[in-house]
């Protein structure tokens, strides 16, 4: 990434740094819970369980801009 971005690539980071938060705890305690969302981790068997979907990781999964 340049140093020099333009103002279409900074206001597109700026989403994806806002998305990539947990979900706020008064969310979770009004519905009980009940929105977890099952993914496999690392294409094994095993589930994972997490509160927000759409997290993503800076070095696992790149952005492709």
């Amino acid at each position: 990434m340049p140093s020099h971005k333009s103002f279409m690539i900074k206001k597109k980071l700026a989403k994806k740094m806002r998305q990539n938060r947990p979900i706020p705890h008064w969310i979770r305690l009004r519905t009980d819970n009940t929105i977890r969302d099952s993914e496999r981790v690392l294409k094994r068997e095993m589930f994972c369980f997490r509160y927000n979907a759409k997290r993503r990781h800076w070095r696992r999964t790149k952005l492709g801009f």
